[in-house]
């Protein structure tokens, strides 16, 4: 547990610069939008529900009738209070909102009621594995903040339609510090805190609902210059395309300023179909909104017996979780952390490893074949046709020396195509039972060594590659259910007898 958490402690102290491409050093910091899992909007009564017809619901308040007022939603307050608390944030003990002024068809105001001078929750953390290097991604802040409308184009021929459903969804808006250095690091940042605000429960997380939404600021530089001049690209509602835009983003501006232009900072959309960025419109700066403070909210106050109150009820987070791993099952710190990847996977590996006492096998197990077989079926671990109870008395076979590993591939296979249900039946009717017994492995032993003379004389004058073909025709002789470390033992005292 020690060197994980010192691990952490190290990786926050300090970031390495990041690699160079084409001499240039990439410098991206991140934007998210994470739709809070409240019943209702942030400053009305009307339902947060994906899907309804468009205009359906959307109350007075969100389409900014006259003489309506916005009433704070405590539902709001709280999540945000649960991410403050998981990212190590100070949550701030007052807070103010303020009105941020532009004009879109989809903003019935035509201002988004926000936050910019005092955010509610303030700094904090995000760490994570890139590959087996932990990064640590500092945040500046999350403030709360409306939802816009949506502008719909795509069902209509030379105009468009406007649906004020998702108007005033709460929104918690994430911002880091420019603290990332690659687009797989983005992507291993995005992945993680997806992973925090669905694992506290204040975000669904459904990316092609919107409910996660996220904005790449890149620029580059040459390494010791000033920060670049940086554009933000867009709605990144897929890790996939996350990857593709800031790549293709990367090199396009990289190829700009080595021809001699310069950057020009603007709004960027992302085109999937032909994996390109184009500009959108020139991006604003934060007096181009004209920020001022809302009149018709009073200032947020979250008492300090609030926070408590909330921090009480938090669920074990995925960083304690998998620090425990390490100290409770004597898991290597990359295993622990990808085993803690969501709260399912966890709770999945932990019911094994708990029944069959063989943590490091159980882990082995969810993250190679388990893994591998949700990926290939596009299944999450909780559709998993092999239940963790049932991986747990597999596991055991394996450990008590039953079946061997190859045997066990088999028995998984039967269980997850449904051709059994039972370990141990499987085992008897596959006759995948591992053979033991000294006695009868001897008198196989003893044939394969005089049928084989000549490796026998090999391996007698020094050649170790003899020994593995006798061991080889041993197993082939009882079919492959001697155990192989029992063969290899029985077999090495014979020879050097």
């Amino acid at each position: 547990m020690s060197e994980t958490i010192n691990a952490f402690e190290a990786a926050q102290a300090g970031r390495p610069t990041g690699p160079l491409v084409q001499g240039y050093e990439v410098v991206i910091g991140f934007e998210t939008h994470a739709q809070l899992s409240t019943a209702s909007k942030i400053f009305s009564r009307a339902s947060t529900a994906f899907g309804a017809e468009p205009n359906t619901q959307a109350c007075a308040v969100d389409l900014a009738l006259p003489g309506t007022l916005p009433v704070m939603n405590k539902g709001a307050v709280e999540r945000a209070i649960r991410l403050g608390l998981a990212l190590g944030s100070t949550i701030a003990p007052r807070s103010i909102f303020a009105r941020k002024n532009y004009f879109y068809p989809d903003l019935p105001k035509g201002y988004q009621i926000s936050q910019y001078e005092i955010p509610v929750v303030q700094g904090g953390t995000v760490s994570f594995y890139l590959g087996e290097e932990l990064k640590t991604v500092r945040l500046v802040r999350a403030h709360l903040e409306e939802d816009a409308g949506k502008s719909l184009h795509e069902d209509f021929i030379g105009q468009s339609g406007i649906d004020l459903n998702r108007a005033g969804t709460p929104l918690l808006e994430i911002v880091t510090e420019p603290d990332i250095r690659s687009a797989a690091e983005a992507v291993a940042y995005a992945k993680e805190l997806h992973k925090i605000v669905t694992w506290i429960g204040i975000c669904d997380g459904n990316m092609q609902e919107g409910s996660f939404r996220c904005d790449a600021n890149v620029s580059v530089r040459k390494p010791g210059q000033a920060l670049g001049t940086r554009r933000e690209i867009k709605n990144l509602n897929s890790f996939k395309f996350m990857q593709q835009a800031i790549d293709f983003e990367i090199r396009w501006q990289i190829e700009q300023i080595e021809d001699g232009h310069a950057i020009q900072q603007a709004t960027v959309l992302f085109d999937p179909d032909t994996g390109e960025t184009r500009a959108m419109r020139t991006k604003e700066d934060a007096a181009d909104y004209r920020y001022f403070p809302d009149p018709d909210l009073p200032p947020l106050v979250i008492p300090p017996e609030w926070v408590e109150q909330v921090r009480g009820e938090m669920p074990e987070l995925p960083r304690a979780m998998a620090q425990r791993f390490v100290a409770d099952y004597g898991l290597p710190a990359y295993d622990a952390t990808q085993l803690t990847a969501s709260k399912a996977t966890s709770a999945y590996f932990e019911q094994a490893a708990r029944a069959s006492g063989q943590a490091k096998l159980a882990s082995n197990w969810v993250m190679g074949e388990i893994s591998r077989r949700l990926n290939a079926s596009e299944l999450a671990i909780d559709q998993a046709p092999v239940s963790a109870a049932q991986l747990a008395a597999l596991l055991g076979r394996i450990a008590d020396n039953t079946i061997s590993n190859n045997a066990a591939r088999q028995v998984f296979d039967a269980l997850w195509t449904g051709e059994g249900s039972e370990v141990d039946a499987v085992i008897e009717a596959k006759g995948l039972r591992q053979m033991n017994d000294d006695g009868a492995l001897e008198q196989i032993l003893d044939a394969v060594l005089a049928a084989n003379a000549d490796n026998v004389a090999q391996f007698k004058a020094g050649k170790d590659k003899a020994f593995n073909a006798l061991v080889g025709q041993a197993m082939k002789a009882s079919k492959g259910k001697a155990n192989p470390a029992q063969v290899n033992a029985l077999l090495r005292k014979k020879l050097e007898g």
